[in-house]
């Protein structure tokens, strides 16, 4: 792997290519006089630093250029600017540093950029986020050992990906893997379909037949949705795990196998084994170790290297040349929640790569409930659990109620970022919330007690209940950059200046809340002592 780094600022190009050198790295430092483009041609660097002029549009131009082309670009800023680094990463930019900067530091973020993307090209999976780096991590701790593992995520985030991951990663990787999706199986099949069957086992069974765990022997066998799993079949598939050993239907001699199972679910498992749904032996069984896949919503700073990635795949695939997307475009796909995932995201691109007619793609080539919901980004804030709501007549059964209670009260404190960025929805904005809301009220509902100029982030309960404690209160037409500041400090606070657990609880990554530290001028620690 190779880095190329610009020298529009001497010293500190200078001192981060010794640096990189030092620990074997090739390297190649360009002069703006130089022809740049000429040097990445011959270069084909893995990583572009540029030490200077980050947001010149000639930079931005070669920034994405050489991103269609696979090259990660990191820039040395002269001012921290927050508005300014989420712009470049917008981009392209993969990493922004403010100078005067530690060599050190940068080499050791390059570093770490060009060992990402040698596991990114083993195993597939893409992301520079906090919770990608964590599933990497893991996929490289896991894989060469032999221990069942459970992925858990929604639909549509890659679990088959990191399944196939770990198998190419471990020792089996020159063995059989064998991908089975439990669910759709029919369960009087299902049986046959994993241990296999003899001849006349059953009606309509002419032949032996072997299963899946034969088939994977010395390999790995991944079972997906196995929340699925009959519990008829649960027994046999505890079995052939604890004993490595099963039988086919019909047969009277016991198989021994050497397989690495890995199990994948996008169902809460832990729920369904207090449920009586799923054998607590065999969950943990499965669940020796784990991986937990995020969402796509959870990790929004991938998107656009998720896109980028697609864009080269497709392009190659269907011969088309992609002549890239608008910043417009790609804060769209940012800010839109992905039901589907990765593979929403995944179709999306294909289709733009086939119909974008060899221009840049702008935000009316998006689809419609991309464009129109792309903004409504929830606050970054989990709420402590609220009291059970009850009806007029004292009955319960509210869950369903208080999670629209919640939606409601986190729309409208974002009334005032989707008036700016959706002038021409706010009209059904109002209609909508304002509806909920009268629906709630003609139902004998009302805002609990709150002092006249506090409104709380989540506090709609009887008439005569107060608010719970530790609320985050926000008076009526505060701004929202106010209302985010706030509930960061309050997080921190909860967390006594931890901000690792701090961006736990509020749903971003640490990266993400140290910039808001900055933007918002925070102090970075101590102000919560004593309280």
């Amino acid at each position: 792997m190779s880095v190329v780094i610009t020298l529009q600022d001497v010293e500190p190009a200078v001192r981060i290519n010794a640096l990189l050198e030092r620990d074997g790295i090739e390297t190649e430092v360009v002069s703006p006089l130089d022809d740049i483009r000429a040097a990445l041609r011959r270069a084909r660097p893995d990583v572009i630093v540029h030490s200077g002029a980050v947001a010149d549009p000639s930079t931005l131009a070669l920034v994405r250029e050489q991103l269609w082309g696979g090259a990660a670009s990191v820039g040395l800023m002269d001012v921290g600017d927050p508005a300014l680094e989420e712009r470049l990463r917008l981009e392209g930019y993969v990493e922004l540093w403010t100078k005067p900067v530690d060599p050190e530091e940068v080499a050791g973020g390059v570093r770490r950029i060009l060992e990402r993307k040698r596991l990114q090209a083993q195993t597939g999976l893409t992301g520079e986020s906090e919770p990608m780096r964590e599933v990497m991590v893991k996929v490289e701790q896991m894989a060469p050992v032999s221990s069942t593992v459970l992925v858990e995520g929604e639909s549509g985030t890659g679990k088959e990906l990191v399944a196939r991951a770990l198998a190419m990663l471990s020792p089996r990787k020159n063995k059989p893997f064998i991908a089975v999706n439990v669910g759709a199986l029919p369960e009087t099949l299902l049986e046959s379909e994993l241990f296999g069957h003899e001849k006349g086992a059953f009606t309509g069974a002419a032949e032996r037949r072997l299963g899946r765990f034969e088939l994977a022997d010395g390999g790995t066998l991944f079972l997906d949705e196995i929340g699925e799993i009959p519990q008829s079949t649960q027994v046999k598939l505890l079995r052939a795990l604890e004993e490595r050993e099963f039988m086919r239907l019909g047969g009277v001699s016991p198989i021994r196998v050497n397989v690495r199972v890995i199990a994948a679910t996008n169902q809460p498992l832990r729920q369904q084994v207090e449920e009586g749904k799923f054998r607590a032996d065999l969950y943990y069984r499965l669940n020796v170790l784990s991986i937990y896949l995020p969402p796509l919503r959870e990790r929004r700073e991938d998107i656009p290297m998720l896109v980028r990635s697609f864009i080269a795949k497709y392009s190659a695939e269907h011969d088309r040349a992609f002549h890239g997307i608008s910043a417009e475009s790609m804060q769209l796909l940012v800010d839109y929640a992905w039901p589907g995932n990765v593979r929403e995201l995944r179709n999306l691109v294909e289709s733009m790569v086939v119909l974008s007619h060899g221009r840049e793609i702008a935000p009316s080539d998006l689809p419609r409930q991309i464009r129109e919901g792309g903004s409504a980004r929830w606050l970054p804030v989990r709420m402590p659990a609220m009291p059970s709501l009850g009806d007029a007549s004292g009955g319960t059964g509210g869950r369903e109620l208080e999670f629209i209670v919640r939606s409601l009260l986190e729309l409208k404190l974002q009334v005032e970022e989707l008036r700016r960025r959706l002038d021409d929805h706010e009209p059904r904005i109002h209609e909508h919330a304002d509806s909920v809301e009268e629906a709630l009220v003609s139902s004998g509902w009302t805002r609990a007690a709150q002092p006249a100029a506090q409104l709380p982030v989540a506090g709609i309960g009887p008439r005569d209940q107060e608010p719970p404690p530790n609320y985050v209160t926000i008076a009526p037409g505060t701004k929202m950059m106010e209302v985010e500041r706030q509930v960061i400090e309050a997080a921190l606070k909860e967390t006594r200046g931890n901000r690792r657990r701090a961006a736990d609880l509020l749903g971003i990554g640490e990266r993400t809340l140290y910039r808001k530290i900055k933007e918002y001028r925070m102090p970075e620690d101590g102000y919560w002592e004593g309280e």
